[in-house]
């Protein structure tokens, strides 16, 4: 994509919100990497196959265990494989697009891109978005300590004979609280989150082995594995929609993308396809051995979180279940600070306070937002025991990062350069624009509504 001789609009004085609290507000960074200054100062010593691991690690996550019941719900692995290869395109575009437009406006982050090329509104939406879909994912993060949590005290812990309930402390919403009380809450309140690197490895092997698990399991099954129903094609064509929030929450690294790009040894937007493709096609053969190997073990039977179909008393899965638990700890705490990072953002700016007067509050409202965003995730996550319910909520904003954010970025990127004549090529790329947004407008409000009127109100 040529750059044009046009400049970027990156007013950020919109709103006569304070430009001190604005440059303050540049917090959200990628958890894997460090900030490296802008150009004209020295780059940043990230090597492409650095890079290539950091996004890998960005995309593999706790949405490896939705896949199998991702494929059941598009109509089988034809079904579940094409509707990836699709989405695959336009997922390797928009972080290629993304990192054009973060050159273009020598912006370093997600948002930051977004408010410099499209302006304040889309700026705004961008980081409530980030918020939201942050908020939700601790939520996910929860349900899954407890899903995991259920089957190995289940394992551990036998019943007497006659027993009419189970002992307390084994009850799902006491063995959450305690987790999250005791582990995940000290690690969301500093303001620095500096173990992250090792979170990003273990993180990496953790997923590695859950693939591996269900693989083995299912070229070995258990010798008590009942036959299954094996659909081959999707009951209806809506019904392969119902696949897109987790294939989106799967692949959903876009946020973390362009400050990978800006670590970069040599951040060239080739360079950056050639790793973002690398990375995907990795993840790709990830997702799809776990998707297709778990759904061809359970079938339609198949459970939202794959792990919770397979027996307690399992060694291989346990050892698995434990790695998850380990990674939702640590991812847990990353996540909310970039959550954290937005919203005070967005406090500073509306507020316009100083970053010299700010400097001293900022502990104690730094306390208060991580304590109300704690027990809110905690208490939603107590009452929302499936996961499936959440992810078709947050999968819907995975698709406007995705899809529906860099589409706007390219069409304003395209429209503010100054070109005499514009070729086949300039509207070649406003048109592949126009319809990300549409595609990623279509996503979202499908699961959406889908996640409203059917999951949330049954």
């Amino acid at each position: 994509m040529a750059q044009g001789t046009g400049s970027i609009n990156s007013d950020y004085r919109d709103w006569e919100w304070s430009a001190d609290a604005g440059e303050r507000a540049r917090l959200l960074q990628s958890p894997s990497v460090e900030t490296v200054p802008k150009s004209g100062e020295s780059l940043g010593a990230t090597s492409a196959l650095g890079a290539i691991f950091i996004v890998v690690n960005a995309a593999l996550g706790a949405g490896l265990l939705n896949f199998p019941a991702a494929f059941n719900m598009a109509g089988g692995v034809a079904a579940g494989i094409a509707l990836q290869m699709c989405m695959l395109v336009f997922i390797i575009g928009g972080l290629v697009i993304l990192a054009y437009c973060s050159q273009a406006s020598n912006e370093r982050t997600y948002q930051e891109v977004v408010w410099a090329v499209c302006g304040k509104v889309p700026g705004v939406l961008c980081e409530v978005a980030i918020a939201v879909y942050t908020f939700g994912t601790c939520i996910a993060f929860l349900i899954i300590i407890g899903d995991q949590e259920d089957k190995i005290i289940a394992a551990l812990v036998t019943e007497p004979e006659g027993a009419g309930s189970c002992p307390w402390y084994t009850d799902r919403k006491f063995t959450i609280s305690i987790t999250a009380f005791l582990l995940i809450l000290p690690l969301s309140i500093p303001k620095e989150i500096g173990f992250q690197k090792y979170a990003s490895s273990l993180s990496v092997i953790g997923t590695w082995y859950v693939t591996a698990v269900i693989i083995i399991k299912y070229i070995w099954p258990d010798k008590e594995l009942v036959p299954v129903e094996i659909p081959t094609s999707p009951s209806t064509w809506m019904a392969v929609f119902n696949a897109m929030p987790t294939i989106c929450f799967g692949f959903q690294c876009h946020v973390s993308s362009v400050p990978v790009f800006n670590s970069m040894k040599q951040p060239e937007v080739k360079t950056w396809g050639a790793v973002v493709t690398a990375a995907m096609v990795i993840a790709l053969f990830v997702y799809m051995g776990t998707g297709v190997c778990g759904f061809l073990t359970f079938g339609t039977s198949v459970d939202q979180d794959v792990l919770l179909s397979y027996p307690s008393n399992d060694i291989p899965v346990a050892l698995a279940r434990a790695f998850i638990i380990l990674c939702v700890l640590t991812s847990y705490p990353i996540l909310h600070f970039c959550g954290r990072a937005v919203l005070e953002g967005l406090w500073l700016r509306y507020t316009g306070v100083t970053v010299e007067e700010d400097v001293v509050r900022e502990r104690r409202r730094r306390l208060l937002q991580t304590v109300t965003w704690f027990l809110l995730t905690l208490l939603l996550a107590l009452f929302i025991p499936d996961i499936g319910k959440v992810i078709s909520v947050i999968g819907g904003l995975a698709a406007c990062f995705i899809f529906v954010f860099p589409g706007l970025c390219l069409i304003q990127a395209k429209l503010s350069e100054i070109q005499e004549t514009r070729a086949v090529s300039w509207w070649a790329l406003v048109s592949y624009g126009v319809f990300m947004v549409t595609l990623g407008a279509f996503i979202f409000g499908q699961t959406t509504a889908n996640a409203v009127f059917v999951d949330l109100t049954a």
